[in-house]
């Protein structure tokens, strides 16, 4: 793996980090102000997000830095441009056109995705 790797992978891992942690430890009415989405998901949906947000990040560090099933590595990276994509469509399904947070992370997702499978 590459310093580049190591940027985009170190970036995406805190931010997944946190935003997945939050989404498992608040309440609905604590994330609402933030994620006008959650008050029409069930939280066992956020929850489940949100874990898979927070495996997602280790996933990125972890096996890479081990070196234990480094490919897994990949399979986060092409996981969260897979949720990304999800994510843009709720909000645009529901008229929220400020997708560009969203299109920022698909697009860091998506160069992980290219770093982690080794064609930089």
């Amino acid at each position: 793996m590459n310093v580049a790797y190591w940027i985009v992978a170190g970036l995406l891992a805190l931010f997944y980090g946190y935003a997945g942690g939050i989404k498992v430890l608040r309440t609905r009415e604590q994330l609402q102000p933030m994620m006008a989405w959650v008050d029409s998901t069930p939280m066992p949906v956020v929850r489940t997000i949100g874990t898979l947000e927070v495996l997602g990040a280790i996933g990125l560090v972890l096996p890479p830095l081990t070196g234990i099933a480094p490919w897994l590595a990949l399979a986060a990276a092409v996981g969260f441009v897979l949720l990304q994509l999800g994510a843009t469509a709720v909000h645009l399904r529901r008229g929220d056109r400020q997708i560009a947070l969203n299109i920022g992370l698909l697009l860091a997702a998506a160069g992980a995705v290219w770093l982690a499978a080794g064609w930089a």
